[in-house]
């Protein structure tokens, strides 16, 4: 059988009428037992999925759109989420969030949700497509946005940074205080976000005419476990750095807890720059030195791209770029032998 499956199709399997296979799958009470138990066995066997949008045959429409994300416990969303359900709200949409939990193929569940017509549109930012080639082939058809993080040839309408010029920013500002022994604690590489944050800083150390020693670069997972046992592992070597340049703010405060067990004062031993700005940033202790993206807005301008192509308007051909700022606080400073050689 190809194509959607339909309330028919299960009740000439069954042999039952399609009234009764509609109750018995609307959960009505009125269909009894072994009746209900065979109509649902094979709604499952058949792949059914009920065609929410038909139910709607005024509009078409669900009025509802996704946000789907890595971790719905990160608080970095919460800022984008508002953007994106301001701007929806402005348009008479609401927002579902969904959560892949970091798991491969996490997105599969939430295209299976906008293709039966659950939502009407998705904002993506996993940085990752679902895995299953079903749905790989409806990306073309499916209104789809991606934020913040990239995806790499996959045709859909990006909004998001400059993670690489943003990164190189970071470093050179850490040059700029006198630090030479540089390392890097990056995301997960090769994953498009990673790897461009990674470039920035290899390209701003190759620039300042500085080493990077492959011991300098370290992968985490933007956890801020990672943090902490990754910086515990660049403070063991021989010749530990003086600043880390981390990829996200999470491991930026692992970093500084190691940093702290191991005896160590931020920024007096180990200056520490985070990247994303998170609202604890500010209040941290020291306060944290990082790329600030402009969370609110990405969700605002990923909210519009979307509505836009619900509209029936093209998407923009290329990335919607929004601009970043380097907030500079206490957790970097000049290197301690520098400052002991001024004061000498």
């Amino acid at each position: 059988m190809t194509g959607r499956v339909k309330i028919i199709d299960i009740a000439r399997r069954v042999g039952v009428s399609p009234a009764t296979v509609s109750r018995a799958l609307s959960d009505t009470g009125l269909v009894a037992e072994p009746t209900l138990s065979r109509i649902r066995d094979e709604a499952r066997a058949m792949n059914y999925r009920p065609n929410v949008s038909a139910r709607n045959l005024r509009t078409r429409r669900s009025k509802a759109v996704l946000m789907v994300v890595r971790d719905v416990g990160n608080p970095f969303y919460l800022d984008v989420l508002k953007g994106v359900e301001a701007c929806a709200r402005e348009a008479g949409y609401s927002v579902l969030m969904g959560n892949t939990e970091n798991q491969p193929g996490g997105e599969d569940r939430y295209f299976d949700m906008l293709r039966d017509g659950h939502a009407d549109g998705m904002i993506l930012i996993t940085g990752s497509l679902p895995e299953d080639e079903m749905h790989r082939d409806l990306l073309a058809q499916l209104p789809v946005v991606v934020a913040l993080e990239m995806v790499e040839q996959s045709g859909l309408p990006h909004v998001q940074i400059d993670n690489k010029a943003a990164a190189a920013d970071a470093v050179a500002h850490l040059v700029g205080l006198g630090h030479r022994r540089i390392a890097h604690i990056s995301g997960p590489v090769p994953e498009p976000m990673a790897s461009l944050r990674e470039r920035g800083f290899r390209e701003a150390m190759t620039g300042a005419g500085l080493p990077v020693p492959s011991s300098y670069v370290l992968r985490g997972d933007y956890s801020l476990a990672a943090g902490k046992g990754l910086c515990c592992q660049l403070l063991a070597l021989p010749e530990p750095p003086t600043a880390i340049f981390a990829a996200n703010d999470e491991m930026a405060f692992g970093a500084i807890a190691a940093a702290r067990r191991a005896g160590l004062e931020v920024p007096r031993d180990l200056s520490v720059v985070g990247f994303d700005d998170l609202y604890l940033s500010e209040a941290f202790q020291p306060p944290l030195t990082t790329v600030s993206q402009p969370r609110t807005e990405l969700g605002r301008a990923a909210m519009g791209v979307l509505l836009d192509i619900l509209s029936g308007r093209a998407p923009p051909s290329e990335p919607f770029v929004l601009p970043t700022t380097l907030q500079v606080r206490g957790s970097t400073a000049a290197p301690l032998a520098q400052v002991q050689l001024r004061s000498a």
